[in-house]
């Protein structure tokens, strides 16, 4: 017999509809605020009408978002939603076609190349290209926009090292090479790479689809861990509801490009809202233990 879910306050959650319709999905953006305290962060990223266009087709429509200073916010929806689009372009990988981007309440195109990165650490899907680098040598890496490449490695860059080895557990692999360790080891260890670049939010896209689900709970639990003991903010792109859920403050779903649903994470585990983000059938239980939320495909 299923558990019942817990009562929602309807203060918690409150619904609107944004002012451009979704054609194409045929929605309107779901806009679950929330309120109290969560209202009162500043931003650390901000979106005004960016978009995204390539070869003539459009990736994102016009976007106005906010990404919370100090908390976990996940982007998910389905393949070829634009997630990996709107993370690239919040790290400078790649240029909107329109809008604008703002770090810290500051044009993001304005920074310094080297200060963002002082600021800013990304960690793109692709983390194949540390072949004959030890454990060690790639975590220094991250100090890279510290010193630039001819700059000397001095004993503070030598510490931020050592310390970022150890708050992600890969202090004991320091000499192995990146290539021998598992999956699970070698994320952890491009994560020490974030860590020792000493930035203030993390930017990372799928950082666990190559894992099983023991490393996932392990890699987004030690972002989870490394967020509230270093106050960093972190935005992830996800693509299970479930544990995107578990382990953002916040989710923002895209669909065609377009954001259609956004709120506190467990508020979007709603059938309706999970249907029109995914296009699938879902239900929602209790978890049997915690007796959160947790969204299932009928």
């Amino acid at each position: 017999m299923k558990k019942a879910l817990p009562a929602r306050d309807p203060a918690e959650t409150t619904i609107s509809m944004s002012g451009s319709e979704n054609a194409s999905a045929g929605t309107k953006m779901k806009d679950e605020t929330p309120t109290g305290n969560a209202q009162q962060h500043a931003a650390v990223f901000t979106t005004e009408a960016v978009s995204f266009a390539v070869d003539g087709k459009t990736i994102l429509h016009p976007l106005d978002i906010s990404f919370n200073a100090g908390e976990i916010s996940g982007l998910i929806g389905h393949n070829g939603s634009g997630k990996s689009t709107l993370i690239k372009l919040l790290a400078r990988q790649i240029q909107p076609s329109g809008g604008r981007i703002l770090f810290d309440g500051i044009a993001a195109g304005s920074y310094d190349i080297r200060a963002f990165a002082r600021a800013v650490a990304y960690l793109p899907q692709d983390t194949s290209s540390a072949g004959g680098m030890t454990v060690k040598e790639l975590v220094a890496c991250g100090r890279y926009p510290w010193h630039g490449a001819l700059g000397r490695f001095t004993d503070l860059d030598r510490e931020k090292v050592e310390t970022a080895m150890k708050l992600t557990h890969v202090d004991t692999l320091a000499a192995r090479m990146v290539e021998t360790l598992s999956g699970g080891e070698r994320q952890r260890v491009w994560i020490a790479m974030l860590v020792a670049q000493d930035s203030r939010c993390l930017l990372l896209d799928e950082p666990t689809s190559a894992l099983d689900i023991a490393h996932q709970m392990e890699v987004l639990g030690l972002v989870r861990e490394l967020c509230r003991t270093k106050d960093l903010s972190a935005i992830l792109v996800l693509h299970d509801i479930n544990i995107a859920a578990h382990f953002c403050d916040h989710l923002h779903a895209l669909k065609q490009g377009h954001l259609i649903a956004k709120g506190p994470s467990q508020s979007l585990l709603e059938e309706e809202t999970l249907h029109t983000i995914y296009g699938a059938n879902m239900g929602v239980t209790a978890h049997p233990v915690h007796g959160t939320p947790l969204a299932y495909v009928i």
